[in-house]
């Protein structure tokens, strides 16, 4: 019991000093960032926009500037089922593709590969350049990393909680693809570890950003790692929910199921 504490305590550790698994390797080049969970309720695909702003951003009530934390926070739409553990069932929507984001986010087994491997196996796009295999290899590294075997599941008697906070999604468009069709979903999160018998972590990691492209492919969003798609991906101003500048580049909170 002892050495399994050792572990856990070891894998919490790693986590904190990791941050970013899934997710971190498809930046590259930049359009600007545009809002594209407008339009939503009518179940039409997300549309690029021509600004780089979520509404008309300016002031709130009381001449306040409109923040993160004082604009609608986003409510998921519910998966409708699982595939190798992994939530599906999202609509074709700008909310649809940063519902999937999430949930699979927050569900991803990050020190279980073959778990991890079973998930990316049922979301990932087949026309992926090796994504899946890259980040299986990823978990298995921060395994090593925190004394565990390379290949097995999440040490006994800990667990771990991922909560993302805000999201930022960008519609990427090319020449003869539809609107909506590929979205680039940034995440904001914080991640905790409980281990049994010593309670919640009390060194989480907090404040973690990452970003997914999603495209839509039969009939579903997939995760995707394409280079017309990432040649395509831009940085988000820095999250803070009380700032005007991350409202207007997108930045919306997440409002989870009550």
């Amino acid at each position: 019991m002892a050495r399994t504490g050792r572990k856990s305590r070891r894998a919490l550790l790693v986590l904190s000093v990791a941050g970013v698994l899934v997710g971190g390797a498809v930046v590259a080049g930049g359009v600007a960032a545009m809002s594209a969970l407008s339009g939503d309720d009518s179940g039409a695909p997300a549309a690029a926009r021509p600004s780089a702003s979520a509404t008309t951003g300016g002031s709130g009530g009381g001449g306040e500037a409109m923040t993160p934390a004082r604009g609608k926070k986003v409510a998921l739409d519910v998966p409708t089922g699982t595939k190798g553990g992994a939530a599906t069932g999202f609509p074709h929507t700008a909310r649809g593709a940063v519902s999937a984001a999430v949930y699979f986010w927050e569900n991803y087994p990050y020190l279980d590969d073959r778990a991890a491997r079973r998930q990316l196996n049922a979301v990932t796009s087949p026309d992926a350049t090796r994504y899946i295999d890259q980040q299986v290899s990823e978990v298995r590294q921060l395994r090593e990393g925190a004394g565990l075997q390379p290949s097995g599941p999440a040490p006994v008697g800990i667990t771990f909680t991922t909560s993302v906070n805000a999201a930022r999604p960008a519609s990427i468009l090319l020449p003869g693809e539809r609107p909506g069709d590929v979205i680039q979903v940034w995440l904001h999160y914080d991640r905790y570890g409980i281990e049994a018998g010593a309670g919640t972590d009390d060194n989480p990691l907090t404040g973690e950003t990452t970003n997914l492209i999603l495209k839509w492919q039969d009939n579903a969003w997939k995760l995707t790692n394409e280079p017309k798609y990432q040649a395509k991906t831009t940085y988000p101003t820095a999250y803070d929910p009380h700032s005007r500048h991350a409202w207007t580049d997108g930045w919306t909170q997440i409002r989870h199921a009550d």
